[in-house]
């Protein structure tokens, strides 16, 4: 697990860093120069000509280190200052002191056809503002021409809060930010524009030293040893029960993807509630799973007999469901996945802000499907993803997953951010195979977030396996429950 942060809480440890633990600014900024530095001597050489562009801040100021540092080690290197030097911070002004003394050519104008590598240093992590002027000039024609570009910290122009693009923004080949990730370059478009994201040491303390809080975390493959271990002295009945109210009359498919999904993922027993209609083809296809149709007088003790449910893959906005969902929200008092069909039933019923939920739950809409329950439009969950998901869940006690390129997991304050996945996932079906991953994790005991969180994780890890094997185009939701095995084998 590693932790995120956005711009605010970056300052307030570097701040923390300086005042508080007195260490200099100097000497982190001389550390930060060295890594981005250090990244720059893999990728270039003597014969390249480098132009490091810089604003009028401290990020400026990280900039004109960096050329200091690679002219005394005999590169090709020119400082281009942009902005007005009124606004130029101290921290710069020594900067480019130092670096003139040692015969850095500090410059207000380029021909940037004159060069062949860009270390972007205009804007750093406080950029709240879209990009105007000269600056908006330069970006647009380091986009448009062929450059090896090194941002440094953050590409200029990606806000460090919500990934958006303030005006204009540099198209990073490589990014290098120090001592954490900021949450503006995970999340999309800004990940777009960040390239390989490289996270530098240069000397910060813990944020819980610093008792400050983390924006959010994302995980690694380390994080699948989160996964709960089997035992030798155990049973079917060790691992969980869980039932998939899921399928209508046509309508088998997501209801077997779900339910292979929480075998996959190690439940000891799944049971499909399901139309009639889906019996013989569910039996065929999946003899592990015990099939049972719907029917109102048993409702509850299908329900009784699970300790997972999952409720709504493929199951139709109509009169059944409807019931099928009152039956859920009443009797179900273990975990419960409320997917597709399941979420437009719910958005029935009113507002998530206005809606008292039981804490037992998982929710996991699609942007559409999250415009609907929150009655809003799909443009303004895309705009303000992370505000929603943590707005929504702020005084509930509920789980939401809210599904997107670049999937969040909110509960309360806590936020986990995915970064496994591809576009190969998007596909039919794909959600399905989720809601199955996270109800297998839970049967096998984990927590409610905790679920989630890994699930999300383990669903894109199979699509980046899928994608290797069959390619972007061609990947299908049975490819993702194929791949789970191949990934949870490798567990020690």
């Amino acid at each position: 697990m590693e932790y995120i942060v956005d711009g605010d809480s970056m300052k307030r440890l570097d701040s923390f860093t300086m005042n508080e633990i007195g260490v200099p600014s100097m000497v982190l900024m001389e550390q930060a120069a060295m890594a981005v530095t250090s990244v720059l001597l893999g990728k270039i050489s003597k014969k390249d000509s480098i132009i490091v562009l810089t604003g009028p801040g401290n990020n400026g100021a990280d900039g004109v280190a960096v050329a200091r540092l690679l002219a005394l080690r005999g590169y090709a290197v020119d400082v281009y200052i942009i902005g007005d030097q009124s606004r130029f911070t101290g921290q710069l002004k020594e900067q480019l002191s130092i670096a003139q003394k040692i015969g850095v050519k500090c410059i207000n104008n380029a021909k940037m056809s004159e060069y062949n590598v860009v270390v972007d240093a205009i804007f750093g992590i406080g950029l709240s503002k879209p990009i105007r002027g000269e600056a908006e000039a330069v970006i647009r024609s380091v986009n448009d021409g062929d450059f090896l570009v090194v941002s440094v910290d953050i590409p200029s122009g990606i806000c460090s809060r919500s990934g958006k693009v303030l005006g204009t923004a540099i198209k990073a080949d490589i990014t290098v930010t120090f001592g954490y990730k900021k949450i503006g370059m995970l999340l999309y478009p800004g990940c777009e524009y960040t390239g390989e994201l490289i996270t530098a040491d240069i000397g910060f303390p813990s944020l819980r030293f610093a008792e400050i809080t983390p924006t959010g975390v994302i995980y690694q493959k380390e994080d699948l040893a989160k996964l709960p271990k089997r035992i030798n002295w155990s049973n079917k009945g060790t691992y969980g029960k869980v039932l998939v109210i899921a399928g209508s009359k046509n309508m088998s498919g997501a209801c077997y993807l779900s339910a292979k999904a929480a075998y996959r993922m190690g439940a000891g027993l799944v049971k499909v509630l399901t139309a009639e209609e889906n019996r013989v083809i569910l039996q065929t296809m999946l003899p592990e799973a015990i099939i049972s149709t719907y029917d109102a007088s048993t409702i509850e003790k299908e329900i009784a007999w699970a300790t997972t449910v999952v409720f709504g893959p493929g199951i139709g906005v109509n009169e059944t469901g409807r019931e099928l969902l009152q039956a859920v929200l009443t009797y179900s008092k273990v975990p419960t996945v409320i997917d597709a069909d399941g979420l437009n039933l719910l958005a029935e019923r009113g507002s998530l802000d206005t809606m008292e939920l039981p804490d037992n739950l998982i929710l996991t809409p699609h942007l559409m499907e999250m415009g609907r329950i929150c009655h809003t439009t799909v443009e303004q969950v895309k705009e303000h993803l992370v505000e929603i998901a943590k707005e929504t869940t702020k005084h509930t006690g509920y789980v939401l997953v809210l599904k997107d390129a670049r999937t969040i997991v909110t509960s309360n304050n806590q936020l986990y951010v995915n970064t496994s996945g591809n576009n190969g996932m998007s596909t039919g079906g794909s959600g399905d195979v989720l809601s199955g991953i996270i109800a297998g994790l839970l049967a096998s005991g984990m927590s409610n977030y905790e679920a989630a969180c890994l699930g999300v994780y383990i669903h894109g890890l199979a699509g980046d396996m899928a994608k290797q094997e069959v390619g972007e185009y061609s990947l299908m939701a049975t490819n993702l429950i194929e791949c789970i095995s191949k990934i949870l084998c490798v567990i020690k």
